[in-house]
């Protein structure tokens, strides 16, 4: 290198660091300050230099400003604003503890900085905290994240009831489910009724639509991050519930000083009743479900903080003729450390496995079948919050993925293996928030993805017409095929006024693993396969764009956004697919493109006794998949042209609040019989072309009722009653359709089958 470029490499680097030396950072931690639990996306302003920050996942948060004295003040929604004077001479650490302001509605539609959604570069994103689902009227009284999730614009329910769901037209495998940053593969439990998060141990969930930070991935349409909570209280504590199916019960505490600890349990109970029946094919069946979360998180020092986190749920189904099981578990080994005020890592191990199993116990077809997926993941992220124009998120993570799909055992026969076979993931990422001023930024990035599939695996190689025309064995270890693909994402936020804002936001995802499902309910006979030699990853262009309005001190909201996808290799199946037992499963499947649009309104209400919000979704999504549908453009099975939630809660004393959502879809596409021909006197049906035709349209009305006996009682233990009626005035909405014949004049005719009519439950919560 020449003396000349030598001065100028060091002319530049001298000045960045006198610019970098000028700077002084104010850093600190928000937390409630009756339970020392972190608040994410508080808003920390500096009055003077009309500048502000986001509390990160922890509660922290970081300013850089010039010496002098500054106003400091930290606002979130349902707390009193804390404000500080302060003079600045130097690096500072200020904490904000809030106080719950308890002249607001304990339910506030989502848990977030008063002026996020005006504020922040990020689209597309929707929070609930766990108050806020409490309040949803529940199916018999289990209150669910994920049917709290469906009431958020842009959502679709997958089917009646249950726990799938689609975001902005994607398909329900399309969504990455986490809890505490691990994936989780299934999360429903009872065939889909309900959600395996007990919303006793969540401080609340973030939903995003498209817009997923970068640091995560592998998935086309949305991110579910669901978080348990942060911090344990100053005393030993506990929560609970009594209800019609299952009961709960959750405890937390200290050891000392710097550990804090967590744990809850639910089990439902409908196997006990059947004991009870004097039917002995009832009384010696079974049905129940129940899962455990623990979490215990431990301070060497203000610098150093190692946390554990553990889920396992399972579901169990018996009878005299077999039984069935399937089950989640997830778990997580996280350290953060700050090496410096400038310099921020979080590193963690990651263990998640779903599986399920069928078993027959008939004299003389004693048969089972287990299949499970598995995962490790070691992931690093760095946080490097620079300056207001360089605020850093970086960091890779590499997984093993091992899918064993299928071992059937028949009694007096062979044993059949389906070909296991596994997979390596890798991600690197690098983000970068600039605030060029008050009224404008924009964030930007990219994300790279490395996907190998390995053996021992037999890969089928197929012809034109799909059929097997030859196969290669390939040894174990042996890295066979690898996909890879670059992940731009990018973002930019306009300030019109104080209370409006203009966003919008390009993103290219990438998605290796997918689901083999032909049920609209979310069977738990699910079958996740890869990427391979034969089908390419799943690609997505999504372009969006909104204006946010706040009113009346952030008392209301509204928002409206816009959003376009372009979806390429989607996956669909053949004409009647044999997806279960199959193991050349790659030779039913087929992929086309895609494209999804739509229009989203929001209008929400904050604060007092009224509170709650109303959205309406417009939207299509569509598919063209060669070899589906003779190739003709054809409507997604998740498509919903019109989508209404309205959601509130009144409090009409101290004593008694009343909650109600009323929800409106269009009906699902469908495929119907046309037309029929006739054979030698017994007639077949002509069925439409894919998804031509539409179920009848959905809607539904739940109401809840909370009573609690003494709101102001100085005594630990406070409890409260809950009232819920689901579907009140019992709209008979069909979950399957099917279609028959009369066996003496041919004549067709279609039978409905609908779940739920008026479904009334009562539960009592408890706290101490």
């Amino acid at each position: 290198m020449s003396g000349k470029k030598i001065f100028t490499l060091s002319l530049f680097l001298g000045i960045w660091q006198f610019a970098l030396s000028q700077n002084i950072y104010v850093r600190g931690k928000v937390t409630d300050h009756a339970t020392n639990e972190t608040l994410t996306d508080a808003v920390i302003y500096v009055k003077e230099a009309h500048i502000h920050a986001l509390s990160g996942e922890n509660g922290a948060y970081s300013l850089s400003v010039r010496k002098g004295v500054y106003t400091l003040s930290a606002s979130y929604v349902g707390y009193h604003t804390k404000e500080v004077k302060v003079r600045v001479d130097g690096d500072k650490t200020i904490d904000f503890e809030l106080e719950s302001n308890t002249q607001l509605n304990e339910i506030t539609v989502s848990s977030r900085a008063m002026d996020e959604r005006v504020s922040s570069v990020q689209t597309g994103l929707e929070k609930l905290s766990a108050k806020e689902i409490k309040r949803v009227p529940a199916l018999l009284g289990e209150v669910d994240v994920i049917k709290a999730v469906q009431l958020l614009p842009g959502v679709q329910t997958a089917s009646e009831g249950g726990s799938g769901f689609s975001v902005r037209g994607g398909s329900p495998d399309q969504n990455l489910i986490q809890i505490d940053q691990t994936n989780v593969y299934n999360a429903s439990h009872l065939l889909g009724f309900f959600s395996i998060f007990n919303n006793d141990v969540l401080s609340g969930i973030s939903l995003y639509k498209g817009d997923i930070p970068l640091k995560y991935g592998g998935r086309l349409s949305s991110l579910l991050d669901v978080q348990t909570k942060n911090e344990a209280p100053e005393n030993f504590q506990g929560t609970g519930g009594i209800g019609l199916i299952s009961s709960r019960l959750t405890l937390e505490g200290l050891i000392g000083k710097k550990t804090s600890w967590l744990i809850g349990g639910r089990r439902s109970y409908a196997d006990l009743f059947l004991k009870a029946s004097k039917d002995e094919a009832l009384n010696k069946s079974s049905v129940y479900f129940y899962d455990l979360n623990a979490k215990i998180s431990h301070r060497f020092s203000d610098k150093d903080r190692l946390e554990l986190n553990a889920y396992y749920g399972d579901d169990r189904f018996s009878a005299q003729v077999g039984s069935f099981d399937y089950g989640n578990g997830a778990g997580s080994l996280s350290w953060n450390h700050v090496f410096s005020e400038k310099f921020l890592a979080k590193t963690s191990l990651h263990l998640t496995r779903y599986n399920y199993g069928l078993k027959s116990d008939m004299e003389g077809a004693r048969a089972s079948w287990v299949s499970s997926i598995t995962d490790w993941m070691f992931r690093i992220d760095i946080s490097q919050p620079i300056s207001d124009l360089w605020n850093l998120n970086y960091g890779v993570s590499s997984a093993l993925h091992r899918f064993n799909p299928g071992i059937v055992n028949v009694e007096d026969y062979e044993k059949i293996q389906m070909g296991s076979n596994k997979a390596l993931e890798h991600n690197a990422y690098i983000s970068n928030e600039q605030q060029f001023s008050e009224r404008f930024s924009v964030k930007y990035g990219l994300r790279w993805s490395l996907f190998q599939n390995m053996g021992k695996a037999t890969v089928f190689h197929y012809d034109s017409h799909y059929q097997v025309s030859d196969s290669t064995v390939y040894g174990a270890g042996k890295i066979y095929h690898t996909h890879s693909a670059f992940e731009p994402r990018a973002g930019l936020m306009l300030k019109l006024t104080k209370t409006s804002s203009l966003k919008a936001n390009y993103a290219h995802n990438v998605q290796f693993i997918q689901l083999a499902n032909n049920s609209a309910s979310g069977s738990p006979l699910d079958i996740w396969f890869s990427a391979s030699p034969n089908i390419r990853p799943q690609q997505v262009d999504m372009f969006s764009a909104g204006y946010f309005k706040n009113m009346k001190d952030n008392e209301y909201e509204a928002s409206v956004e816009m959003y376009y996808k372009n979806m390429t290799h989607v996956i669909d199946f053949a004409e009647h697919a044999n997806l279960l037992m199959n193991d050349k499963l790659e030779g039913e499947v087929r992929t086309g493109n895609g494209r999804a649009y739509g229009i989203e309104w929001m209008l929400r209400k904050n604060a007092g006794r009224l509170t709650g919000f109303v959205n309406y979704t417009l939207s299509r999504s569509e598919r063209t998949i060669s070899g589906v549908n003779q190739g003709k453009t054809y409507l997604a099975p998740f498509d919903k042209t019109h989508n209404v939630n309205i959601v509130t809660s009144y409090e009409l004393s101290k004593k008694c609040s009343v909650s109600a959502v009323w929800v409106y879809a269009t009906g699902n596409p469908t495929t119907y019989p046309s037309g029929r021909f006739e054979i030698n006197g017994e007639y077949f049906p002509i069925y439409s072309g894919r998804n031509e035709y539409r179920r009848p349209d959905y809607h539904r009305l739940d109401l809840s009722f909370t009573y609690i006996p003494a709101p102001d009682s100085k005594k630990r233990w406070k409890g409260e009653w809950n009232v819920s009626v689901y579907n009140a005035y019992s709209k008979k909405n069909p979950w399957i359709i099917t279609y028959n014949q009369d066996a003496g004049s041919g004549r067709p005719y279609a039978e409905m089958l609908y779940l739920f009519g008026i479904v009334p439950s009562i539960t009592y919560n408890f706290k101490f």
